[in-house]
C-alpha cells in the first residue's frame, strides 16, 4: 500500500515536471536593458520637456518607443546615500521597496540569496536561462545568483582626474573624451558599452539554439561619467546648439541642507565636482555636449542587441524593457548629479516592448522603475512572494487605471523626502526644516515653488499626512513629525 502511493506520488511528481518544461519552452525571453545616469528626456521620442530634447539623436530607443508601451512617468524611488545607483540597482535585485532594500543590505542580502528570492533566481525557478553582462554594483555576488556571468563592471569607470572641475571658459581644456588612453570607459582598450553589445550578440546566439527561454540582465556604465564616446559622435554635436536647460541655475540655495556641501561651502558629493562652481553656460552646454554623444553611441549598442535578437530567430519571441537607473541634473536646478527630490533626477526613461505587448501606447500613471521585476515575474508565471512592487500587465492591458495611490522620494537617512499625489508635490529638506510645494501641471521644471499662504498651508498638510503612511508602508526610518510638528494630521 506504501509503495503504491509513494509511486503514485512520484508519478504526479514527474508528470508536474514534465508539464514545467513544456511551459517554460512557450514562455517569452526577457532582456532587460538599464543605462546609467539617462534621465526621462534623454531619448528623442520621449519629447517630454520641448527644446530640451532638441537635437538629441537615439533612433534605436526611437523604435523601441513606437513598437512598445512607453510609461512617461517612471520614477527611482531614492537611496540611502550618494551612489543612487546601489539602491536602484538593489531594489531591482530584491523587488523590496528603498529602505526594505537598505534593511537587507546590512547583511548583503544573505537571508534574500539564501531563500533564492533575487530577481534572477526567482527567474530561473520559472525555467529560465539567466544572464549578466555589465554594471552590477550590488552588495551581492553575481556568479552565485546568475547561470551566465561575463566582463562584470564595477560602479563607475576609474576615475579620470582630467574629467573633473571643467571646463573653464578662456582656458585650455585638457579633458578628451574619446582618447582611449584617458582610461574610464575605455579602460581595457574597447570602449565598455561595445563590450556589453558583443557580450549580448554572443550569448543570444547560444541560446537561440536552446528551446530554455532566457533572461538577459544588461547593464551599460554609460552615460555616466567620465561621459567618453567615439570622436565621430562628439562630433554630431555642437556645443553652440546643444540647449540650455530651461530652469538651469548657477547656485542651488539650498544645496547646503540637500546634504551636497561641507560647512566650508566645499562640495561634499562626487558628482557635483564635475563642473565648475558656480555653473556657467559654457561648462553645462559643454557636458551636456558630451552627455548627449554618449547617450547617442550607447543607443547603437541598443540597437546591435535588438538587431541579435531578430538575426537569431528570437525577436519575435523576446519582451525587451529599456530603463535607467535614475535621472540627472546636468545643470538643472544648479546641480550636476542625481540626488535630489527633482524629476529630472527622479524619473527615468522606461519602454517595454514584445510579444502581446500594446505597440505604440503610451500611459502617463506613474510608476516605479523597478516594476519591471513584478512585471518580468508576471509574464514568466514566476513567485512573486515578498515582492513590494507590482506588475505593469493591467495598466499594459487596461484592466487598471490606478496603479499606485502615490509617489514616494527619499534621499539619505536625513536630507531629503518628497511625496507627489496626483499634480501636487511637496519636497521637504529636514535639515533646514524647508518645503517646498510644486503643481507639477503647471510647473513641470519646478522653476517656481507656491507660496506660502493659508491654500498652500492645507496641501502641504494633506500632503504631509500622505508622506507620512508611505514613510510607514515603506518603513522609513526617520521621524518627520518631529522636524515638522506643525502639520501632524
Amino acid at each position: 500500500m506504501k509503495k503504491s502511493i509513494l509511486l503514485g506520488r512520484w508519478a504526479l511528481l514527474w508528470s508536474c515536471v514534465l508539464m514545467l518544461s513544456s511551459t517554460a519552452a512557450d514562455k517569452p525571453n526577457i532582456v532587460f536593458i538599464i543605462t546609467d545616469d539617462q534621465a526621462a528626456d534623454a531619448v528623442a521620442a520621449s519629447k517630454l520637456w520641448g527644446a530640451e530634447t532638441s537635437g538629441l539623436r537615439t533612433p534605436n530607443l526611437d523604435r523601441l518607443y513606437q513598437n512598445g508601451t512607453v510609461f512617461r512617468q517612471a520614477y527611482n524611488m531614492g537611496a540611502w546615500h550618494g551612489a543612487v545607483c546601489v539602491a536602484s540597482r538593489s531594489m531591482l535585485m530584491t523587488g523590496r521597496f528603498v529602505w526594505n532594500t537598505r534593511n537587507q543590505e546590512k547583511s548583503k542580502f544573505a537571508e534574500t540569496l539564501a531563500q533564492e528570492k533575487t530577481w534572477s533566481q526567482r527567474m530561473k525557478r520559472a525555467g529560465y536561462r539567466t544572464y549578466l553582462s555589465g554594471k552590477w554594483h550590488v552588495e551581492a555576488d553575481a556568479k552565485k545568483i546568475f547561470d551566465h556571468t561575463v566582463n562584470i563592471r564595477p560602479g563607475m569607470a576609474p576615475t579620470v582626474p582630467e574629467s573633473y572641475n571643467r571646463p573653464v571658459e578662456g582656458k585650455k581644456d585638457n579633458w578628451n573624451p574619446a582618447d582611449p588612453k584617458t582610461r574610464g570607459l575605455w579602460t581595457g582598450g574597447k570602449h565598455w558599452s561595445e563590450v556589453l553589445a558583443d557580450d549580448a550578440e554572443v550569448f543570444v546566439q547560444q541560446a537561440a539554439a536552446e528551446k530554455k527561454p532566457f533572461f538577459m540582465y544588461l547593464a551599460f556604465n554609460a552615460p555616466h561619467d567620465p561621459r567618453q564616446a567615439p570622436q565621430s559622435w562628439l562630433d554630431q554635436y555642437s556645443v553652440e546648439k546643444i540647449p540650455m536647460p530651461e530652469n538651469f541655475l548657477p547656485i542651488n540655495p539650498h544645496r547646503a541642507i540637500m546634504g551636497m556641501e561641507n560647512a566650508d561651502g566645499s562640495n561634499v558629493l562626487r558628482d557635483e565636482k564635475l563642473a565648475p562652481f558656480p555653473r556657467t553656460e559654457f561648462a553645462i552646454r559643454t557636458h551636456r555636449k558630451e552627455y548627449y554623444a554618449l547617450v547617442s553611441h550607447t543607443d547603437e549598442q541598443i540597437g546591435r542587441i535588438v538587431k541579435a535578437l531578430e538575426k537569431a530567430g528570437v525577436g519575435d519571441n523576446t519582451i525587451i524593457v529599456f530603463t535607467s537607473d535614475h535621472g540627472l541634473a546636468i545643470g538643472r536646478h544648479g546641480l550636476m548629479g542625481k540626488q535630489s527630490m527633482f524629476e529630472h533626477s527622479l524619473r527615468v526613461p522606461f519602454v517595454i516592448s514584445g510579444p502581446k505587448i500594446p505597440q505604440g501606447k503610451v500611459i502617463d500613471e506613474r510608476i516605479y522603475l523597478q516594476d519591471a521585476v513584478a512585471t518580468s515575474l508576471d509574464i514568466a508565471g514566476a513567485d512573486r512572494d515578498g515582492i513590494d512592487f507590482k506588475s505593469l500587465r493591467p495598466l499594459m492591458e487596461g484592466t487598471a487605471k490606478k496603479h499606485y495611490d502615490a509617489i514616494y522620494g527619499a534621499y539619505e537617512l536625513n536630507s531629503q523626502r518628497a511625496v507627489i499625489d496626483g499634480n501636487d508635490k511637496l519636497i521637504l529638506y529636514p535639515k533646514g526644516k524647508v518645503a517646498l510645494l510644486y503643481d507639477l501641471a503647471k510647473d513641470p521644471l519646478e522653476k517656481n515653488p507656491i507660496a506660502d499662504s493659508a491654500a498652500s498651508d492645507s496641501l502641504k498638510k494633506r500632503l504631509f499626512a500622505k508622506l507620512l503612511d508611505l514613510q510607514k508602508e515603506n518603513s522609513d526610518p526617520l521621524d518627520l513629525t518631529v522636524i515638522y510638528p506643525h502639520w501632524i494630521p
